[in-house]
């Protein structure tokens, strides 16, 4: 097998694919449902609920906040408690819908058949149509940041899509929710390409699969053999590999540049696998994005699983699904141990980009006393970006911004790669999100000024 992979740093954590072979099961549903209004990137949905009002599985609750926005549905039905502020996975109190839930009424809009629908059924579906359907439905991406859908389709003047590329890496440690969808619903992710396919107005696509999973990649190859318009990529095992950046130069060898430059400008759309389920359901079962596959996981965890969630269950309930907390101190992670952030409260919700719930015990998650930097550059050799982890850190704990900004910061992905070789055990990666955020203020002000 030919495989493919990205030209510029990576690492090879541990997989700890612990809940791979375990099939998805359905989450019970939350006594209450907690829905943050800033489930993606830009600006936070706008209410359109108060409290008392009564809504169903799929009701409108949030209206887009402006044109990089999405709106939010309601995963349950019931009654709202209130509009306030929770805490959500950065730590901090946001604003959010509370839903007292009773029963679980669907709106009758939603086809909830399990007839597949196809593309070739449906003619009438034209570019426009698809995309519409998408940004409506409040379609984000599912595998990462959380960018609005239906943006990525829309390339800004003088970029032309050539291919869309799905996202079935998954390399993250410990996550195996996207492989379980690939493996339970190929044929939904291969319409939802095809949707993507026809709203970008290309006539390639490819699923990049790491060869960690070679059933899927043998299921996809098997149900794509006669439609030479999409490839299947299997690639060798790397982090960061789905980084879209990485996936990009892996799949068609082209390397996007700094910031401000996006995939598009290279001629490929990136999607992840379950953003291409969320496109399928929201096009052709007119299905809002109200829940989705997430993995409850960790060494120590007595039942640990694949499940499909609705949005807004908190932490607590799906580790207690689990049997509950380990002995001992743990450190919760949404997300996983690479890229994942530390959650202060278990009543943090389950939102749309959240692919995983994973425990650490303190023997996974204790960090050794940081000694100084012996010069050794495997930060450097690590960083998928090209970039010189070491030196950002240091400008970033001297607040040396103007050159942090000349030295690219905002190309990082905060893959954790640096933090993950380093030998001195230097928090290497911390500083650089500092120095990044930083920098990323000015260049707004910079900008608004302008």
């Amino acid at each position: 097998m030919n495989l493919r992979t990205f030209r510029i740093g990576g690492v090879h954590p541990e997989e700890n694919k612990i809940t791979a072979e375990m099939a998805t099961q359905v989450a019970p549903l939350p006594k209450q449902a907690i829905f943050p209004l800033g489930q993606h990137i830009g600006a936070p949905a706008k209410p359109v609920v108060a409290k008392g009002d009564k809504v169903k599985v799929g009701t409108l609750i949030a209206e887009a906040g402006g044109f990089v926005s999405a709106p939010i549905y309601s995963s349950v039905s019931g009654t709202v408690f209130k509009v306030d502020t929770s805490i959500d996975a950065t730590g901090y109190r946001k604003p959010c819908i509370i839903i007292n839930v009773e029963g679980d009424e669907w709106e009758e809009s939603i086809d909830r058949s399990d007839k597949l629908e196809t593309l070739e059924a449906h003619a009438e579906l034209t570019p426009e149509e698809i995309v519409n359907r998408i940004k409506v439905a409040g379609v984000t991406g599912m595998g990462g940041a959380g960018f609005p859908t239906f943006i990525k389709l829309c390339p800004p003047p003088g970029a032309k899509a050539e291919c869309v590329i799905i996202n079935g890496v998954e390399c993250e440690p410990y996550i195996t929710a996207d492989y379980r969808l690939m493996m339970e619903h190929a044929d939904e992710i291969l319409v939802g390409l095809n949707l993507l396919m026809k709203a970008a107005k290309v006539e390639k696509g490819y699923i990049g699969i790491e060869d960690n999973k070679p059933a899927a990649i043998k299921l996809f190859e098997e149900k794509t053999a006669n439609d030479s318009r999409i490839e299947i990529v299997p690639l060798a095992k790397k982090y960061p590999q789905g980084g879209e950046k990485q996936l990009v130069d892996a799949v068609i060898r082209r390397q996007v540049p700094a910031p401000p430059a996006i995939p598009v400008n290279v001629g490929a759309i990136v999607q992840n696998v379950g953003t291409a389920f969320a496109v399928y359901q929201a096009v052709m079962k007119n299905k809002p994005l109200f829940e989705r596959y997430t993995t409850v996981t960790g060494k120590q965890v007595k039942n640990p699983g694949n499940f499909l969630v609705r949005m807004g269950t908190p932490f607590s309930q799906m580790i207690e699904n689990c049997g509950g907390l380990p002995e001992g101190d743990n450190k919760v992670l949404a997300g996983g141990p690479m890229m994942g952030k530390a959650v202060i409260s278990l009543d943090v919700p389950v939102t749309k980009g959240t692919n995983s719930i994973t425990v650490l015990t303190d023997a996974d998650a204790h960090r050794k006393k940081a000694q100084p930097c012996i010069r050794c550059a495997k930060c450097v050799d690590a960083c998928p970006m090209g970039l010189e982890p070491y030196l950002l850190a240091t400008l970033s704990v001297v607040k040396d911004y103007e050159r942090l900004e000349a030295e690219e910061v905002t190309s990082c992905i905060a893959c954790g790669s640096c933090q993950f070789t380093c030998p001195s055990h230097r928090p290497i990666l911390d500083n650089i999100i500092k120095g990044k955020a930083a920098v990323m203020g000015i260049i707004r002000a910079r900008s608004a000024k302008k």
